[in-house]
């Protein structure tokens, strides 16, 4: 969505834009209301780790900008890109956003890692692109992604000090004792350490 984000760079998106209308975004309802904070969606210090890591890939990355997730299949008319650029968004795609949200829910460190591949239809030079090319571009960036993972893992820490793994802390409205048995079975992996009856 911008100029300065080229084909083979890495984006690491610190915020998202959500233009999907389809896609399920929470594992509440059902009997228990959670709201999370989702302020600030990654996880900052996962983030850190794979921008030291696309550094050492040698791959050109740039930390912070927003990605607009949108709905597709079908790509943005230039109306759309248009006005999404006027907003400011950095990156656009279609698979990126939702699972942003599960993680946090999830209490699961997140980051997002986007890969560029070509210009939206914005751009001035966006039709004389070939699939040839694109497709090149895609081959190139998986090679680097694979490269950047391996980095990643390598250098994560052993203990986190980030907030992720206590999102849920204060975000459980329902009271616990009205939580339906079979919610409570089915979100038990991530609702179990906030579900502990003590005693006295």
């Amino acid at each position: 969505m911008k100029e300065e984000h080229k084909p083979l760079d890495f984006v690491i998106p610190d915020q998202f834009f959500d233009r999907t209308r389809h896609r399920v975004d929470t594992f509440f309802g059902e009997g228990v209301v959670a709201h999370i904070a989702f302020a600030d969606p990654i996880c900052p210090e996962l983030a850190r780790v794979v921008e030291t890591a696309c550094a050492k890939s040698g791959v050109t990355s740039k930390r912070g900008g927003t990605y607009l997730c949108m709905e597709g299949p079908q790509f943005s008319t230039k109306a759309e890109s248009n006005v999404y650029r006027s907003w400011g968004m950095d990156v656009i795609g279609m698979t990126n956003l939702q699972e942003a949200k599960l993680a946090r829910e999830a209490e699961i460190c997140y980051v997002t890692v986007a890969m560029v591949t070509d210009y939206d239809c914005w751009h001035p030079h966006h039709d004389s692109v070939t699939v040839d090319q694109v497709v090149a571009v895609l081959l190139k960036n998986a090679d680097n992604a694979c490269q950047v993972v391996r980095q990643t893992v390598a250098a994560m820490p052993a203990k986190r000090n980030c907030r992720c793994g206590a999102a849920l802390a204060h975000a459980i409205l329902t009271d616990r004792d009205k939580i339906p048995p079979a919610t409570r079975e089915k979100l038990k992996l991530i609702l179990e350490k906030y579900l502990e009856i003590k005693t006295t």
